[in-house]
This record gives structure tokens, sequence and C-alpha cells, in this order.
């Protein structure tokens, strides 16, 4: 049972992960073909492919964390897993799909989110059968 729920949990994190990634996407497609402010710039921009596969992905994230939930996982334990978790994926694919730099300082906390990950999963699966 704890292997379902850590396999549901990770797909949870990445569909988090994703949701952001293709929400960005779709805003820096906005840029410059659409109009800059009013209600057509908005109601075009939630008409956006990216940006609904985002909410779809935020969904989907949700429901996977729900369900996790509900088998028993700690939230004291499960929610800074998921956010950091989702701050590293999210952080190391802005810098791979939108060429954003990361600095020293920057590795340096993905390294120190690790350890912490690290260290709290290890009691996070104490879960009921």
């Amino acid at each position: 049972m704890q292997f379902q729920i850590l396999i549901i949990f990770c797909i949870a994190v990445f569909f988090n992960a994703l949701a952001n990634i293709l929400i960005k996407t779709s805003a820096l497609q906005e840029q410059g073909s659409l109009p800059k402010e009013g209600l057509i710039a908005l109601v075009l921009g939630l008409l956006n492919p990216y940006f609904i596969a985002g909410l779809a992905s935020f969904g989907l994230a949700l429901l996977g964390y729900k369900h996790v939930l509900g088998k028993g996982l700690k939230l004291s334990l499960a929610y800074p897993v998921f956010t950091s978790s989702g701050f590293i994926i999210v952080l190391i694919a802005s810098a791979i799909f939108f060429k954003e730099r990361l600095n020293f300082t920057q590795w340096l906390g993905i390294g120190f989110i690790l350890v912490g990950v690290w260290l709290t999963a290890l009691q996070m699966f104490d879960v009921k059968s």
C-alpha cells in the first residue's frame, strides 16, 4: 500500500510542477499576440490551450494529493515534501525550458531542500493500511 501511495504522491507533485510550467508558457505566448489589457485580453488568456492544460494539471495534482491524504499520509509531512519537491522541479525546468539562469545560491538552496525533503520523507509514509 505504501508503494502505491508513494507513486500517486509523486504523480501529484509532477502534475503540480507541470501546471506551473504550462501557465508560464501560456503567459509567454500571450506577450506579443494579444491585447495587453481589458476583458478581451482576459478572456483570450483563459482560452489559451496551455493555460487550460495548466489548470487541468493543477486539478489532477489536487486529486492525487487529496487521495494520498485520505489514505493516511500525514499532512504535516506531506505538504512540505509536496511543495518543496515541486519547487525543485519548477526551478530546474525553468532553467531548461525558459533558459532562466540558476546561480550558486539557488543550487545551494536546492541542495538544502533535497536534504530537508529526504529527512522529512523518512517518516512521511507511516500510513494506515
